[in-house]
């Protein structure tokens, strides 16, 4: 039996405009995904001259075609080498669980899910980060087996492979959801093929141990993200003879935000991502191609347009980004010790205030839940989302003003999480009902106090 509710996940009724909008999504988005690379390698970065160009005439469709990047067999070697790596990492057993005492990884529960399963996860992705670095640097550096700009010299052939390999395994997870789901009592169908491929119809797809939302929104893509960026350094070096100060300082804050996430994977298992959005292609597609790609523009950027910032405006970017990372990782932790101390805990040096809701959970029990209006969460509702776009904010100021390009994240990343604060607001309002109206009239921004 499929789960109707609405109070999670995505939905049920498909009118003809989401229809429409949910291809133009899927079409437009792999073209753009190729055509920031045209503008990149052939244009300096320029997304506006080769629009431009096609519109005068100056060069025509078969000249555009030409500046798409060739397949490549190696590229295939690679990335099927990489991802079986990661696969194999993904099942070894967690040592460094056991090294840190239980302060990262090991089994932990996810959320329940609305037919009331709750799948268990196997959280080690901080020591397959670690172990993927350190096999990387000892291959490169250390041993000269490959140039460390590897993953820079074959991104054009890369681009074709992981855009196969998203659409395949988009294509795995529709047929797996009709043919032999994991948990088929949390299943939605809409019976429109276009928005069922894209949302997804499983809300946990698995085979034996393996998860494949976990493991795809995280080690294919995040893991290599600190990867490519050392990649595209190494370019860098090979061009110009030396790394810029803006091409460090976007190693620099990116890996802080890589090594964050796996650090409180954990954590993650309770956000949206995992807990209520279903595996579709907008997941397996946007993990393999969308986040590896346009989340790391701005290195890309930097290896065709090397930025020299001065001294004082470098320090400038990097105390925006350490700020935004610090209000990201605080806001977050205030929250988190809030949960585990069940309000027995100081929050900026005072005991926390909140608001009792009570609410109905699937199964027809009431329940209590407390909404925390202390710290930076009475500051804003959603402040954690504040950091995460400051943080950003200063990947793109490290490439200097003379292109839009390297500000692309900032803007998606910013219209994300607008949509995702509205969406994950209106869940709250139907899930606590007068208990969130009196929770957003004590904390009445959403991201920007006294703006939004």
């Amino acid at each position: 039996m499929e789960n109707t509710g609405k109070l999670w996940g995505r939905s049920i009724e498909v009118d003809t405009l989401k229809t429409l909008g949910t291809l133009g999504i899927l079409l437009s988005t792999p073209l753009a995904v190729f055509y920031f690379y045209i503008a990149c390698v052939h244009f300096r970065g320029s997304l506006w001259e080769p629009a431009a160009g096609l519109a005068s005439g100056r060069f025509s469709v078969s000249d555009f075609i030409g500046f798409l990047p060739p397949f490549s067999l190696y590229a295939v070697v690679i990335f099927a080498v990489w991802l079986l790596f990661q696969i194999a990492l993904y099942y070894l057993p967690d040592f460094l669980h056991r090294l840190l005492r239980g302060y990262v990884g090991g089994v932990c529960p996810g959320a329940v899910s609305p037919a009331g399963n709750r799948p268990k996860y196997r959280i080690n992705g901080l020591q397959a980060w670690l172990i993927t670095h350190v096999v990387f640097l000892t291959l490169t550096v250390g041993l000269g087996v490959f140039p460390a700009s590897i993953i820079f010299d074959n991104w054009g052939g890369l681009l074709w492979v992981v855009n196969i390999a998203g659409y395949s395994l988009a294509l795995f997870i529709y047929l797996k959801a009709h043919l032999f789901p994991t948990y088929p009592e949390d299943n939605k169908k809409t019976g429109n093929f276009i928005y069922d491929f894209y949302m997804g119809i499983e809300l946990h797809p698995r085979i034996g141990q393996f998860d494949f939302k976990l493991f795809f929104n995280g080690r294919p893509g995040i893991v290599a993200w600190t990867l490519i960026n050392i990649s595209f350094a190494a370019a860098q070096y090979n061009l110009y003879g030396y790394v810029t100060n803006s091409m460090m300082i976007v190693n620099l804050l990116q890996g802080l935000y890589v090594v964050y996430f796996f650090w409180n994977e954990a954590w993650y298992l309770k956000t949206i991502d995992i807990a209520h959005d279903h595996f579709g292609w907008m997941l397996a597609w946007g993990d393999l191609v969308w986040l590896p790609y346009m989340y790391t523009l701005q290195g890309f950027y930097l290896v065709f347009n090397p930025v020299d910032l001065s001294s004082g405006y470098a320090l400038f970017v990097l105390a925006v980004g350490l700020a935004g990372y610090a209000i990201f990782h605080s806001s977050n932790r205030q929250k988190e010790l809030f949960r585990e101390s069940k309000g027995q805990t100081l929050i900026w040096g005072k005991p926390p205030q909140s608001i009792e809701a009570e609410y109905q959970a699937a199964n027809g029990e009431k329940r209590k839940s407390n909404l925390l209006t202390s710290g930076w969460w009475g500051v804003a509702r959603h402040f954690n989302y504040t950091g995460d776009l400051i943080l950003s904010l200063a990947y793109s100021l490290a490439c200097g003003f003379g292109h839009v390009l390297p500000y692309f994240y900032f803007f998606f990343l910013a219209t994300l999480l607008i949509h995702r604060s509205i969406r994950d607001e209106r869940r709250c309002s139907e899930k606590y009902g007068t208990s969130w109206q009196k929770y957003c009239q004590k904390v009445p921004y959403r991201l920007i106090p006294g703006i939004f």
